[in-house]
């Protein structure tokens, strides 16, 4: 068994970082740029008076970064070789991942809305997946090029992570169907060209079958941006959005009628192992500083890395990471033999684990920088503030949990649900 970093990773992330280097870091350092990261940046990311949405001058920031990457080469790194890319794996996106969150706070990989220079394009490898040649024809090119892309209309109101209780419904009226509900934490939807919008086409609430995903344009009559739900960490672009008898036609279904719980179960999956991975790094991170933070500062006379109060819970935390690095490489490289199906209960493992691991991780560099880990000086309030978010909205812990038990017991089974092929 090798637990080394394959070696094709290993030059990538070189490249990456030296990509970093020439063509991230002196963009963010012009134009007073750094203000999106430094003590100003919660104020300096968002419009205050457009709703609590992202800064335009943050998100056009952002795009530059992404098309430098693009050119590069980077961004596409997942992505098949026939559509540009270097057949990434879920190991290596693991490993990418957690390398840029390790780096701390920047432009090269902002966690805040999951902007990197290497691309997390999970809806692109889901249109490749599931997509019909007439959907891929017309999201590719964009979806390759981040100047388009959908979001994901799946959380409901009244339900939360009940994904297969679902009150929005969609209807035939001859060809067309008319869609019916109301979505919450719908993330994106400001720049989103299109929702794909999970809604009950058949069977009963709790059924895994009969959940239909809909391509539903943003600009369709009926849908309607109700409220972006101000949150812990600003800025916001997660809605809240009513669709009253949105008509779409038969082609906007996507993967099949009835098979939408495969996509968000897909979706999930390759998602959760990355974000996991951003959060272990992050976690590192924290780690790192407060451990040099120790090393350096020295009251009463001698270094606080001379306390046991300072270095067990550091020493604990450490420990926590190599274990949980472990986990998450094991459970990506099953992932890439297997399929994404095959691993459920270990990327749930991963996920309420990094998410924990990570907001004791900032919250214990706080404590380390004293009152200066406190202020905005520090990046730990911004990793807390942020990441506290996937203790619920990846997946809350509790459900993590359930879902772990589900398939210790015998209650679920890992793979992919009945009647789908």
């Amino acid at each position: 068994m090798n637990f080394d970093i394959p070696e094709d990773i290993q030059h990538f992330l070189g490249e990456v970082d030296a990509f970093i280097e020439e063509h991230i870091k002196p963009l963010e350092g012009a134009d007073d740029n750094i203000r999106f990261f430094d003590h100003r940046r919660e104020d300096a990311r968002t419009d205050w008076d457009r709703q609590g949405l992202p800064n335009k001058d943050w998100e056009a920031l952002l795009a530059v970064a992404k098309q430098r990457a693009i050119a590069a080469g980077i961004f596409s790194y997942p992505f098949p070789k026939e559509h540009g890319g270097r057949d990434g794996s879920n190991l290596g996106m693991a490993i990418i991942r957690e390398h840029l969150a390790a780096k701390g706070l920047g432009l090269h990989n902002d966690l805040q809305n999951e902007h990197s220079v290497v691309g997390n394009n999970i809806g692109l490898l889901l249109m490749l997946e599931y997509g019909t040649p007439e959907q891929q024809a017309a999201w590719l090119p964009g979806l390759k090029t981040a100047t388009q892309g959908f979001a994901f209309g799946i959380t409901e109101p009244d339900h939360g992570s009940d994904a297969t209780h679902m009150e929005t419904v969609a209807t035939r009226d001859g060809d067309d169907w008319i869609i019916n509900g109301v979505k919450t934490w719908n993330t994106g939807v400001h720049t989103a060209h299109s929702d794909m919008v999970m809604a009950r086409t058949s069977g009963d609430a709790g059924d895994a079958l009969g959940i239909t995903a809909f391509m539903v344009p943003m600009d369709s009559p009926g849908v309607e941006v109700e409220e972006y739900l101000w949150t812990f960490n600003m800025p916001s672009d997660h809605a809240r959005v009513r669709f009253t008898n949105v008509r779409v036609p038969d082609a906007a279904i996507f993967a099949g009628a009835g098979r939408g719980l495969q996509v968000v179960q897909h979706f999930f999956n390759e998602n959760r192992i990355r974000q996991a991975a951003s959060s272990l790094g992050a976690a590192q991170y924290c780690v790192n500083e407060a451990v040099e933070y120790a090393k350096y500062r020295k009251p009463f006379g001698k270094a606080l890395a001379t306390n046991q109060a300072i270095q067990f819970p550091l020493v604990d935390l450490q420990a926590r990471c190599e274990m949980l690095r472990a986990l998450i490489h094991k459970t990506a490289w099953l992932m890439d033999r297997d399929g994404a199906f095959s691993v459920s209960d270990k990327v749930s493992m991963c996920n309420y684990q990094a998410n924990q691991l990570c907001c004791e991780a900032a919250d214990t560099a706080m404590q380390v920088h004293g009152g200066l880990g406190y202020s905005r000086y520090k990046p730990f309030e911004h990793i807390y503030r942020h990441h506290r978010r996937y203790r619920i909205t990846e997946g809350a812990d509790e459900i993590q949990k359930r879902r772990i038990a589900g398939y210790m017991f015998g209650f679920m089974s890992q793979q992919k649900p009945k009647g789908v092929s």
